[in-house]
């Protein structure tokens, strides 16, 4: 979706930006207006009050609310399908009892975060949490207390790499646009992630996130049955239907890297298999057919299959619409110009290129919330300083880490990641406010903080 040219300055399209949010926050805070009315409602009034042609107003609205599912809608769906049918045939209590039995009840929530760092690595953040959704809350149900103690570290961890590891479209997008090398981001951006990770989001976890209390609420995957343990499928079983997807996914992302970097030919028929079969949406849906036909088949009829899949859709279709209406009113104000005015008042600024980039990235995100679209733009808008600089090597994949931090920051109602996570995990919006967005905002702050390490290091 293009961006309009704009009719007021940056002055005034920034204060209209921040009005949206206060509306949409009062909204559904204090009036209790249901978040997919109040994202609609606020979305149609900033596109009307940044200037935005009254007859133009729906179709630019509704263009931003189908992008957003068509990215969203097929992961969740298919996601809570194999979530549902792992639950229901006792696939996730035999990986909860596989982790129990090998870390332990204190290490718990590191084992969850420690895995979601190994299969976030291909696998994107909405795709990775869904997947993880019957792992987590079977944890959480076996010890008890609340579920952020083993849900925030599992989805810190697949936020963190998929901000700043490569082959995730932001960092690639980004290191392309400095001019910096993939293979180099990547192998420090691991590093950088499982240390951030660590800091900022395991050691808050535990220490404070983990310890506010939000009930164990799963009714988004399962009836609440229970699975005698000898009917229960085998650990490599249920293991392998989990690592389908990601294998699939992970070469994919390698062939797609490979191909950007023109280290392997445009086009090939073998290739474009694996990169077709390796997409998110077809990768989940061969990952659900080979679960359905392996794990419960065996245990239940078609029809009862059937009813499964069709009673796990039912929850996740307030978080789903949540989700659209939330990428409605990022594209709204990206439509409107707001993205543009905020980089052209902070690129003068005289600031230090990286730290410029991480407050560029970070303006960018908590006003459209997109942390991919902030990535991205924050590096279109800074290549020209970075070539003038002519910085190391090193230093590029400081700047691109910069921009992914900035970019990870305060998610909050604009962002699509901040309704899934609070209404997968039971949580209102206050309290999503008070830990996701603390636990984003930490986690980015200590990204940049390391950036600034490996900036001064190169």
């Amino acid at each position: 979706m293009d961006t309009m040219d704009p009719v007021y300055g940056s002055g005034t399209l920034l204060l209209i930006a921040a009005i949206a949010v206060a509306v949409l926050l009062v909204l559904i805070i204090v009036l209790r207006l249901h978040a997919f009315v109040a994202l609609v409602l606020v979305s149609l009034g900033t596109a009307v009050a940044a200037g935005v042609p009254v007859a133009d107003v729906p179709t630019i609205s509704i263009a931003a609310f189908g992008s957003t599912l068509g990215t969203v809608a097929l992961l969740v769906g298919l996601g809570v399908m194999i979530g549902r049918l792992l639950e229901v045939t006792g696939g996730a209590q035999v990986l909860a009892d596989t982790l129990v039995s090998r870390f332990g009840e204190k290490r718990a929530p590191l084992a969850l975060g420690v895995a979601s760092l190994l299969f976030g690595l291909p696998i994107f953040f909405d795709a990775g949490l869904v997947v993880f959704l019957p792992i987590i809350f079977s944890v959480a149900k076996r010890f008890g207390g609340s579920v952020l103690m083993y849900a925030l570290p599992a989805a810190g961890a697949f936020a963190a790499m998929h901000a700043i590891v490569p082959p995730h479209p932001g960092p690639v997008t980004a290191a392309t646009e400095l001019g910096a090398s993939i293979g180099l981001t990547l192998l420090v951006g691991v590093v950088i992630a499982v240390i951030a990770w660590v800091i900022g989001v395991y050691v808050v976890t535990v220490t404070w996130l983990g310890k506010v209390h939000v009930p164990i609420d799963d009714s988004v995957l399962t009836g609440g049955r229970e699975v005698e343990e000898g009917d229960r499928p085998a650990f490599a079983h249920v293991l392998g239907i989990l690592l389908l997807p990601l294998v699939l996914i992970g070469a994919n992302t390698v062939l797609t890297t490979l191909r950007t970097n023109e280290s392997i030919a445009a086009e090939g028929g073998l290739v474009d298999v694996f990169v077709f079969i390796g997409q998110t949406p077809v990768a989940l849906l061969i990952a659900l057919l080979v679960a359905t036909y392996t794990l419960a088949i065996k245990r239940h009829s078609r029809a009862e299959i059937e009813s499964l899949l069709n009673d796990a859709l039912g929850p996740i279709c307030a978080i789903i619409l949540i989700t659209g209406a939330g990428g409605m009113f990022g594209g709204v104000l990206r439509y409107s110009g707001i993205g543009a005015a905020l980089s052209d008042s902070l690129a003068d600024l005289g600031l230090p290129l990286i730290v410029s980039a991480f407050v560029i990235a970070t303006i960018l995100r908590v006003a459209q919330g997109s942390a991919t679209v902030a990535l991205t733009t924050t590096a279109g808008l800074l290549s020209a300083a970075v070539v003038e600089a002519d910085p190391s090597s090193l230093q590029k994949v400081a700047l691109v880490l910069a921009i992914a931090a900035g970019a990870t920051v305060l998610s909050h109602v604009n962002d699509s990641g901040f309704w899934l996570v609070g209404r997968f995990f039971g949580m209102d919006v206050k309290t999503t406010l008070r830990t996701w967005t603390v636990l984003e905002t930490t986690l980015g702050v200590t990204i940049f903080v390391l950036a600034l390490g490996v900036w001064a290091i190169g």
